[in-house]
């Protein structure tokens, strides 16, 4: 069942979130539009999780745990986290449009026709928030089951984040694409909800369009394997859409969310993990070092030589956005109970007339509620429509089992 902005609500009667199954070793997906399939091989890429690598320690603070875990990497918090980062950020973009001898601007987006305002909070964000923009998720059924009944029936979950200009606020109209989405896998198929859960995800795909997260990853597709023929994959079916802010806290990095999309959360958005508003923190695990047992990717990131440097001879340090921006970033999620409290603290050293970081998240999920709200049609159409798609070719945004 489906749910719109017209106020429909979900069924009650919420499962037990399932994840036993959840170390088994997935494959990563190729997908193409439904109106032209194509053939392809089956991808040996596997992914699981680190259960057995990190310790499972109850009732600790979010601090502490990720302490226990630096420290069975042999360093500590206070080395692997330091002072807080500075402000990485921020767009050098150029003004104007294309130059007489065809150069394009970089990553510069049309402000006719975009919802992205850029410079229009300039001065008033905190420092602290290093990364702000769009976020989506999505699900995908097991091969063969176009329509998951359970997170057994769930093969992965997905994130989506679209970063927006840190000084930009939001205004009427569709998102531009820039070519600067991020696909984050998370093998675990629901989402790290206190202290006590935490496992790796990665990023799939980095720099990406609206056009190939279309053709490459929401859409379905057929492969062939040598055993059993040619198999299913079905399309990805989006569960919620929202804000994000990616923060420093000192120590610590955080992803943390508001959700606009839907408007009450169904079953199925309990049963995966997400809240109204919830945070994770997140560490980027150092490539030069053997992934834990079961973790490892067949490639790792690109990293040029800057951001090696950032690790020093870490294993875990926490997370930058650019780190985000290499494909096959393995990251580190633990979640937190306290929703996006602690994410969202100010810091001593915030400058007079900033805003504190929570005030400011608050703006941006008001400023996309008013904008998905101005969009025609339901909750799906309206999510395809920001990612400039056309809702009846894929399925439907799902609130039940």
């Amino acid at each position: 069942m489906t749910t719109t902005r017209s106020g429909a609500k979900a069924e009650n009667g919420v499962k037990n979130r399932n994840g036993e199954n959840a170390g088994t070793k997935h494959q990563l997906d190729t997908k193409t539009s439904p109106s032209s399939k194509r053939t392809k091989k089956e991808d040996d890429l596997k992914q699981t999780t680190i259960e057995d690598r990190i310790p499972r320690y109850e009732y600790m603070s979010s601090y502490l745990l990720i302490q226990r875990i630096l420290l069975t990497s042999r360093c500590s918090p206070t080395e692997a986290y330091g002072e807080p980062p500075a402000d990485s950020l921020k767009k050098k973009r150029e003004n104007g449009e294309n130059g007489k001898n065809g150069a394009v601007t970089e990553n510069k987006p049309e402000q006719n026709g975009s919802a992205e305002k850029e410079g229009a909070r300039e001065g008033v964000v905190p420092s602290n928030i290093l990364e702000k923009g769009i976020i989506y998720f999505f699900i995908r059924g097991r091969v063969g089951i176009d329509e998951p009944s359970s997170v057994d029936d769930i093969r992965r979950s997905y994130i989506v984040l679209r970063p927006l200009d840190k000084d930009a606020k939001l205004g009427e109209g569709t998102i531009e694409d820039v070519g600067n989405s991020r696909l984050i896998a998370i093998p675990k198929k629901v989402l790290p909800s206190s202290g006590r859960d935490r496992w790796i995800a990665f990023v799939e795909k980095s720099h990406a369009s609206f056009k190939a997260l279309k053709e490459d990853f929401i859409s379905a597709s057929d492969y062939t394997t040598k055993t059993a023929g040619v198999r299913h994959t079905p399309a990805a079916t989006p569960i919620a859409e929202g804000i994000y802010g990616i923060t420093s806290t000192g120590r610590e990095s955080h992803l943390a969310y508001m959700l606009t999309l839907p408007d009450e959360l169904g079953e199925v958005q309990k049963e995966i993990g997400l809240k109204g508003k919830g945070s994770f923190i997140i560490s980027t695990r150092n490539p030069q070092y053997e992934a834990p047992k079961g973790a490892a990717l067949p490639q790792g990131p690109e990293y040029p030589q800057e951001v090696l440097d950032d690790f020093r001879s870490l294993r875990w340090i926490g997370t930058q956005p650019k780190h985000l921006d290499y494909a096959n970033t393995q990251f580190l999620l633990v979640g937190e109970s306290s929703g996006i409290k602690k994410a969202t603290e100010p810091q001593k050293n915030q400058k007079e007339g900033q805003e504190n970081p929570i005030e400011e998240l608050e703006k941006l999920e008001d400023e996309d509620t008013h904008r998905m709200e101005g969009l025609q049609g339901d909750d799906s159409a309206a999510i395809f429509a920001d990612l400039h798609a056309r809702a009846k070719d894929y399925p439907k945004l799902q609130t039940t089992f």
